[in-house]
């Protein structure tokens, strides 16, 4: 890790657009430890098959089936980095496209630039040093050929599992089981990738019109807290140990984050990423407790079958709705 080197590529950002992301990618870098990814045979092994696993046992539970990425991916940081960085240029890219990123900030000068580059250097460094797992849909790929992925973010898995005093085999499986239901959620919905870079795509051209889109903003939010949901859900049905001890662990250990790291988790969301996994868990334990699993299911037959923002604290009416 090298702060001078990424206040520097910071600072020499360059280019026409309102983000050097060359720039960021080398900062965020610089401001990084990779990580130690010299993984033995079995630890290679127990990722393979903590994958494998889960999609059995998912694929039981919840009577749906998915395929798996092609793309499955044992990451250190820098790995992560250079991953997410392209889906970050894509989704700005649609704000520069709209050129709603001139009306927010007139003008692209030099100062704007470096601070933005900045900002985005912050987020992927501290993302890539707390990221686990990752299922990543490429939403918003140049490619419709593109396949989406599935990554785990190895010296981080370490490191937390070792901070919670928890065995790095049942940690890891545990984050195996978590993404994989969301392979699950979009393999069921082939349709949810669409739904949602469009409603992306709608708040975008709001903001070029210089005003907001609650709506798209509140569908999206509903839509995430669906599928934050329900894959808490199936983690409650499909892992194959408890693990409230490893939920209240890592729950404490995301309150008992130093000041700097609260604020910045503010600032990504992340507060309102654990609003949805606890609001989309209650809704989904209402229906399967009035209807059972196959039921709940039903949410990925179509766009017009996910709960509404009212829906999800009210999950009467949504089964009243679709029934």
């Amino acid at each position: 890790m090298n702060l001078s080197d990424s206040v520097r590529a910071v600072t020499e950002a360059s280019g026409d657009g309102p983000i050097d992301w060359r720039a960021v990618t080398d900062a965020a870098k610089s401001a990084t430890e990779p990580g130690d990814l010299s993984l033995s045979e079995t630890t290679r092994a127990g990722y393979a098959s903590d994958v494998r696993d889960a999609r059995t046992r998912i694929q039981e539970v919840a009577d749906v089936e998915f395929d798996l990425p092609d793309a499955i991916e044992v990451q250190n940081r820098h790995h992560w980095i250079d991953a997410n960085v392209r889906t970050f240029e894509r989704v700005m890219g649609v704000l520069e496209t709209q050129d709603a990123m001139s009306n927010l900030v007139p003008g692209v000068s030099g100062v704007a630039r470096v601070l933005n580059t900045g900002s985005m250097t912050v987020a992927l460094s501290f993302l890539a040093s707390n990221v686990l797992g990752q299922y990543d849909p490429l939403l918003l790929a140049d490619a419709p050929t593109e396949d989406h992925a599935l990554y785990f973010v190895h010296p981080n898995i370490v490191q937390v599992a070792d901070e919670l005093d928890a065995s790095e085999e049942r940690f890891r499986r545990w984050i195996a089981f978590h993404e994989v239901t969301h392979a699950a959620e979009f393999g069921a919905a082939p349709w949810l990738s669409g739904y949602l870079e469009d409603q992306m795509e709608r708040s975008v051209e709001a903001l070029d019109n210089r005003r907001i889109d609650r709506e798209a903003f509140r569908e999206v939010d509903a839509a995430m807290t669906a599928v934050e949901g329900y894959a808490e859900l199936l983690m409650d049905r499909a892992f194959d140990d408890e693990y409230d001890d490893l939920r209240q662990k890592v729950d404490a250990r995301r309150g008992g984050k130093g000041l700097v790291s609260q604020i910045v988790r503010r600032l990504l969301g992340m507060g309102m990423k654990q609003r949805q996994y606890e609001r989309g868990k209650a809704f989904f334990e209402h229906v399967v407790d009035a209807r059972g699993i196959e039921d709940a299911s039903v949410v990925w037959d179509r766009p017009e079958n996910l709960p509404s923002d009212a829906e999800l604290d009210a999950p009467e009416k949504w089964l009243a709705r679709v029934d």
